[in-house]
């Protein structure tokens, strides 16, 4: 046998020529071949002739790629080995390996960086909560900057105005006590005062002077070095809340617009609904918090200033603070308010106590269902399970958005779950 593929010439009729014996009793087959010079090339062409040249070999290869819509010869240095087997227990291993260690990696890192993540949801909800604020100012004719930067200063004017009336007062205080101090160790030296019993029966002194001599005096060195980081922490946080809202406040409407575009564009209708809907509840729980919040610290300054309570309006402004805490906040600010009337007089600490309660049970029962018990529309069981849960995974940021939380949830339950569990 010669070489196929000696010339061009005989690479065009090799591409030209095709066997016409079909299989017998198939005309259809027949027809088709010879219909079809491609077909019957393909079949046909014996590229892998033993005695044949190899140029010859390649441009019958270049011509049948060519026949075929194949635009790139065949490989020079071999044929490709078959592909990698990923069902493979070496691939599946090296694969779930891979997932484990990413994973893992992931998890690290929303560790690492929890607080910072605490700091920007509650930044994201109180720029929720501030944004129904914002809209009211627009449809009054405000462009959306000019009230965006109304709601930011009013907002940075309270934090303001909170530090500069707390401040005052506990530098004085901090006076006071450092000029006071002598008074106390005489107390500690009389065995009749209050003072020189404690001292005979717990050694307060004695345990003093060996937290001043252990490692020259670094507890406590440590100690008023880290109550300095706490405070230093404390408003580095503030300031950072304070700025993101203020950032996530004025992108607000390209934050909803991206959130929307991450759901399929067949649900994104109702998803728009049920995200305006859930967005609404953020914004009233947030304006109705601070409403009832600044009803508690005005109501608490009168009491306070009737009964000559010191340090009134630093009280009734950690009142207001605490009072954004649903639930447990009123009652933690009634106990320190109660604790700092005993240095009136024991009735005047009972009579706080009683005004506390009755002030508590009026707020829950009168002022939070009128404020925004419509716009949360959240049960009381619920309300306390939300708030317990939240407190105990991010303490008092996961207790103040508990409860716009435990809505959201409440609306998704009752808008998409039931429905589809009431078809099955």
């Amino acid at each position: 046998m010669g070489s196929y593929a000696s010339s061009p010439a005989a690479v065009t009729r090799a591409v030209t020529e095709v066997d016409p014996v079909p299989e017998r009793g198939s005309a259809a087959a027949s027809r088709d071949e010879n219909s079809d010079p491609v077909r019957a090339f393909e079949t046909t062409l014996p590229v892998g002739v033993p005695d044949a040249d190899s140029d010859d070999l390649r441009t019958a290869a270049e011509a049948r790629a060519r026949v075929l819509g194949r635009a790139q010869p065949e490989p020079e240095l071999g044929e490709p080995g078959p592909p990698i087997n990923r069902r493979s227990p070496y691939i599946v291993g090296m694969l779930g390996a891979a997932g484990v260690a990413t994973t893992y990696i992931l998890l690290q890192i929303l560790l690492r960086a929890g607080g910072v993540i605490a700091l920007i949801a509650l930044a994201l909800f109180l720029a929720a909560g501030l944004d129904p604020a914002v809209q009211w100012l627009i449809r009054r004719g405000l462009p959306r900057w000019a009230a965006v930067t109304a709601v930011s200063l009013v907002l940075i004017g309270i934090v303001i105005g909170f530090f500069a009336v707390a401040i005052p007062p506990l530098a004085a205080q901090a006076g006071q006590f450092a000029r006071e101090f002598p008074g106390y160790l005489r107390h500690l030296n009389d065995p009749h005062s209050a003072l020189g019993r404690l001292e005979t029966q717990y050694h307060i002194r004695e345990r003093a002077t060996e937290a001043l001599q252990t490692a020259g005096g670094s507890k406590l060195f440590g100690g008023l070095l880290g109550a300095g980081v706490i405070v230093l922490d404390a408003l580095a946080s503030t300031l950072t809340v304070l700025v993101l809202t203020v950032y996530l406040l004025a992108d607000m409407p390209r934050i909803r617009a991206l959130i929307y575009r991450l759901v399929p564009r067949r649900r994104r209708p109702r998803a728009i609904l049920l995200g305006d809907e859930i967005f609404a509840k953020i914004g009233g729980y947030v304006m109705g918090n601070l409403i009832t919040s600044l009803v508690a610290g005005v109501l608490t300054f009168g009491w306070l200033i009737t009964w000559g309570v010191p340090y009134a309006l630093l009280l009734s402004l950690m009142v207001a603070l605490f009072d954004l805490i649903p639930v447990v906040g009123a009652i933690l600010g009634g106990l320190i308010v109660t604790l700092v009337s005993l240095t009136v007089s024991l009735p005047v600490a009972i009579a706080t106590a009683v005004y506390f309660v009755v002030y508590k049970h009026l707020e829950d029962w009168l002022l939070v269902p009128r404020v925004m018990g419509r716009a949360v529309d959240v049960p009381a069981t619920v309300t306390l399970v939300a708030v317990l849960l939240g407190g105990a995974a991010l303490g008092i940021i996961g207790a103040l958005i508990a409860i716009p939380v435990a809505a959201a949830v409440r609306l998704v339950l009752r808008e998409v779950v039931f429905p589809r569990l009431d078809r099955m």
